[in-house]
C-alpha cells in the first residue's frame, strides 16, 4: 500500500508544478551566468555543438558536449538508485533523489563565475537529468519538469480533443499543461531576474521549492 501511495504522490499536480518552476529556474540560471548553456534542454546544446563543429570552434564544442554527457550520466545514476531501492522502504527512490539533487545545488552555489563554468554546468545538467528521469507523469499522463516541448504537445492535443468532441475532461487536461508551463516559464522569469542579482549564488532559491516538494512527498507517507 504504502508504494502505490509513493507513486500517486509523484504524480501530483502540485508537485508538477514545483518542479516546474525548478526547471525553468535552472534554464535560465545557467545561461544567464553560466557561459549560455542550456542545463534542461540538451537539443540546444546538441545544436549548438553541432554549429560549433561546423565552424571549427572545438573547444566551444567540448563546452556544450560537457553537459550532454552529465546529463546521461545523471539518468543512469537514477536508474541506479531506483534498482538498488527495490527492497528498501525507509525512503523512497525519488526522495532519496531530490536530496541529491539540493545537495548539488548548494555545491554549484560555490563555484565562481567563469573559468568553473564548465563544472557548474555539468553538476546542474547531472541534476536535471535526475529529475527527468524521476518525474515522467502528472496525473498519469506524460509529462516533462525540465522541458516544454512535450507538455505543449500534449497540452494542444487535449484542447482539440476539448473542441472538437466538447469535451469538458480533455479541456480540464489542457488547462493542466498550460498551467505547468506558465509555472516554467515563472521559473524562467525569476531565474533571469535573481541570477542577475545574486549570481552564482541565485541557484540556493530552487532549494525552497524542492524542500517543499520532499515535505509533501514525506507527508502523504506518515
Amino acid at each position: 500500500m504504502k508504494v502505490r501511495i509513493e507513486k500517486q504522490m509523484s504524480e501530483s499536480f502540485i508537485l508538477a508544478v514545483l518542479l516546474a518552476l525548478v526547471g525553468g529556474f535552472l534554464d535560465a540560471y545557467t545561461y544567464v551566468c553560466r557561459g549560455q548553456v542550456f542545463a534542461n534542454a540538451q537539443t540546444g546544446n546538441i545544436v549548438k555543438m553541432g554549429m560549433t563543429i561546423v565552424h571549427g570552434e572545438y573547444l566551444k564544442t567540448v563546452r556544450y558536449c560537457i553537459p550532454i554527457i552529465a546529463f546521461c550520466l545523471g539518468i543512469m545514476l537514477t536508474m541506479l538508485i531506483r534498482n538498488y531501492d527495490r527492497h528498501k522502504r525507509y525512503f523512497h527512490w525519488r526522495q532519496i533523489a531530490l536530496f541529491i539533487e539540493m545537495l548539488v545545488m548548494f555545491f554549484v552555489s560555490w563555484i565562481p563565475v567563469g573559468s568553473f563554468n564548465i563544472l557548474a554546468n555539468i553538476m546542474v545538467s547531472f541534476i536535471c537529468a535526475m529529475q527527468a528521469e524521476c518525474f515522467k507523469k502528472v496525473l498519469g499522463k506524460p509529462f516533462s519538469s525540465t522541458m516544454c516541448t512535450g507538455n505543449l504537445r500534449s497540452g494542444t492535443e487535449y484542447f482539440y480533443h476539448a473542441i472538437c468532441y466538447h469535451n469538458q475532461a480533455e479541456m480540464k487536461k489542457c488547462m493542466h499543461y498550460c498551467l505547468i508551463i506558465l509555472f516554467f516559464v515563472l521559473g524562467v522569469m525569476l531565474g533571469v531576474q535573481l541570477t542577475n542579482v545574486i549570481v552564482e549564488k541565485a541557484i540556493l532559491i530552487c532549494i525552497l521549492p524542492m524542500i517543499i516538494a520532499l515535505w509533501i512527498m514525506f507527508k502523504r507517507n506518515t
